[in-house]
């Protein structure tokens, strides 16, 4: 069965950090392009970073850039979310999403160019 799952979620302070980590079973990862996503309470899912399948590639939503590091380990199976400096506003459950290359890239922050989704981990930023 084709899964995504991911964890690592949890309550952290501003300016703290947590890793987030996306496992692939049933299917070999490599073969996918990755993104993440977060939603927020009464808001739209927006597309946070995106990863190519080498690892050569990366995206990022200008609300990350600096703060936030996707990669990725082909061997393991896992995808990575790297968020540093976290700020209240970064408060969101958090998805990764599997989608083939040639479509995911050419809009990663679309929803519908990715096949399968995980179940979502909760990251909470507060004091």
């Amino acid at each position: 069965q084709v899964q995504l799952v991911e964890s690592g979620g949890g309550l952290v302070q501003p300016g703290g950090s947590l890793r987030l980590s996306c496992a692939g079973t049933g299917f070999p990862l490599d073969y996918y392009a990755i993104g993440w996503f977060r939603q927020a309470p009464g808001k739209e899912r927006e597309g946070v970073s995106c990863i190519d399948r080498s690892g050569s590639s990366t995206y990022y939503a200008d609300s990350v850039k600096g703060r936030f590091t996707i990669s990725r380990d082909n061997a393991k199976n896992t995808v990575y979310l790297q968020m540093n400096s976290l700020k209240p506003e970064d408060t969101a459950v958090y998805y990764c999403a599997a989608g083939k290359e040639a479509l995911v890239v050419t809009d990663w922050v679309l929803n519908n160019r990715y096949d399968y989704w995980g179940q979502g981990t909760q990251v909470t930023v507060s004091s």
